[in-house]
């Protein structure tokens, strides 16, 4: 089919009144590559998962476990009841041998948030800093040149608080003591592909762009943070094999990056090749 040809029937779609979940977002031509290597099966990967040099780390709503990233074998897990005290992880980050986690009270309101710690090494969990009532629902964290970033999510329906909606989602950045420094949100073309939720995973490659996903769209947008402004800037979307949720660099093997296929639940390993 014709560019014309498109044109005429999207423009007659249109006028039938055909409602897209997703709507067409014009952005930078990608020239990024994804390609997905393998999968592993881990029963706890429903929210998130972090990874270090030798593991990779399933994580559920109030579960983690340590496998082996040569072998796929399950070494080591921890997990408390829900809701006792945890209840809703999400996105990790290894860094210097601890995990830390994002998590939240979802679907509860007043939204709370607070980052969880365990030591790699025993799987114990060894810390916490709370955010309390705060800006959001936290659903990950990343740490860049020193500093701390963290998503905050709003939702349309489950979970959301009165007057709120996806476009109150916020990046923020911390200093290593947890004192907020900036904070950015999202371009409206992302929020319309939130789709009524929100920002799931976000991670930052070395040249300081941030990766997010969002709840189930097999998509990641590439933003970059402004020069000027509180609104990050869509650079590109790069379409994916799994849908949303949490993300993780393997920074021991640059380019590889690390999701989950939460219906499955799976453990996605894949290859982002930039020019």
């Amino acid at each position: 089919m014709n560019r014309r040809a498109v044109i005429s029937l999207m423009s007659r779609s249109l006028a039938a009144g055909l409602i897209f979940r997703r709507p067409a977002v014009i952005a930078a031509a990608s020239s990024t590559k994804y390609q997905e290597l393998k999968r592993y099966a881990a029963p706890e990967a429903r929210q998130a998962l972090a990874v270090d040099s030798n593991c990779f780390y399933a994580i559920g709503n109030s579960s983690v476990a340590q496998y082996s990233k040569e072998s796929g074998a399950r070494i080591a897990g921890w997990e408390c009841p829900e809701g006792k005290p945890l209840i809703h992880l999400n996105s990790g980050v290894v860094i210097n041998g601890s995990l830390y986690c994002a998590h939240s009270n979802y679907p509860a309101v007043p939204m709370t948030g607070s980052i969880e710690i365990w030591d790699t090494r025993t799987m114990q969990h060894v810390g916490s800093h709370s955010f309390g009532i705060g800006v959001g629902s936290a659903t990950w964290a990343d740490f860049y040149k020193e500093h701390w970033y963290v998503g905050f999510a709003h939702y349309q329906h489950k979970g959301a608080e009165p007057n709120r909606d996806p476009s109150w989602t916020s990046v923020v950045k911390f200093n290593q003591g947890w004192n907020r420094l900036e904070g950015w949100v999202f371009p409206s073309e992302v929020i319309q592909r939130f789709a009524g939720y929100s920002c799931s995973g976000g991670v930052i490659d070395d040249r300081g762009k941030l990766y997010c996903t969002g709840h189930d769209a097999p998509e990641i947008y590439v933003l970059k943070f402004p020069d000027g402004g509180s609104t990050l800037e869509l650079a590109e979307i790069i379409g994916v094999t799994f849908p949303g949720q949490g993300i993780a660099w393997d920074k021991s093997s640059p380019g590889t990056l690390y999701s989950i296929f939460k219906a499955s639940r799976q453990v996605i390993v894949s290859r982002i090749a930039r020019s």
